[in-house]
């Protein structure tokens, strides 16, 4: 399917389901636009009594009110793992068909906003394993964007993912306070929580994992010869073993407690996307986290 008919075919499933089960609350998916603080200046006779900062003017003894500039910089960005293991599919949807959905149906609610939209790729394929779209507006740009996720080489022999060094790149990279989406499926080593904290200090950072049931819970196939994307292993499991599949649950349910205390360390809010889920209902679900987690607050 070309890009266009992609766009086209989310508009009218994903994007008008979420226009009316939204109901107006956008803000509850980004919380980086807005209003940025300027500065702090004594109160005026026509000042909006509003504005005064209780705080500042307490310590100084006079009124003081805040001044904001209304901040038309602000920036989306999207980091996406086109390592290996995101071309999986144990169905007909594979984690980087979710990637690109999902990429689609928020920029395009991003662009509405008034916010441009960039992406940063980390990919075996490029020379320095990342490469990047700076941030535009437009629908163009969008097109351009997807067409370079869908048709970015797959990767053909072993290479190993590199979380910390692509989250290293992005800290380098993003200057200016934005919205950022870190797109993964966070197999392999959880060594990147001290970079994905960094970058979730600066920036308003949702880490989107991308998952696959069969990666959750092995079905029971019998023999199975399966090969690891990334370093070009092969092993022939017997699914139908018992103790096989205890063993690969207790693997699982570790993996799984490692990535969320990672993202927990991190500070950064996580939204889980599966390839056998609806992504209307997943962005609802994140959506509503969100707005409790704002009244909690």
């Amino acid at each position: 399917m070309s890009v266009e008919a992609l766009l086209q075919q989310l508009e009218w499933t994903v994007l008008r389901r979420l226009d009316g089960l939204l109901q107006g609350n956008h803000q509850t998916l980004f919380r980086g636009s807005g209003l940025e603080l300027a500065d702090l200046r004594e109160y005026q006779m026509h000042d909006d009594v509003r504005h005064i900062d209780w705080n500042v003017t307490a310590r100084m003894q006079a009124p003081y009110v805040r001044e904001h500039q209304e901040d038309r910089e602000i920036s989306a960005w999207f980091l996406l793992d086109l390592s290996g293991s995101m071309d999986f599919a144990s169905s007909g949807r594979s984690k980087r068909q979710v990637m690109q959905e999902f990429v689609a149906v928020m920029a395009k609610l991003l662009m509405r906003r008034g916010n441009r939209t960039g992406a940063m790729f980390l990919t075996p394929t490029a020379p320095s394993g990342v490469q990047h779209i700076p941030a535009k507006m437009g629908r163009r740009h969008l097109l351009h964007l997807l067409h370079v996720l869908q048709t970015a080489p797959h990767a053909s022999g072993p290479h190993e993912t590199d979380l910390t060094h692509w989250l290293a790149s992005a800290n380098g990279l993003l200057k200016r306070r934005a919205s950022v989406f870190v797109i993964s499926d966070f197999l392999g080593p959880t060594d990147w929580a001290s970079e994905m904290a960094s970058l979730g200090r600066r920036h308003d950072v949702v880490a989107v994992r991308v998952m696959d049931p069969v990666e959750m819970q092995l079905p029971n196939a019998g023999l199975m010869l399966l090969q690891d994307s990334e370093t070009a292993e092969q092993l022939l499991l017997d699914t139908a073993d018992p103790k096989f599949r205890a063993r690969y649950a207790q693997l699982v349910e570790e993996r799984e407690l490692n990535v969320q205390n990672t993202f927990a360390q991190s500070g950064v809010d996580g939204l889980e996307l599966s390839t056998d889920e609806d992504l209307a209902e997943a962005l609802i679900r994140f959506s509503e986290l969100r707005k409790r987690r704002k009244w909690r607050a």
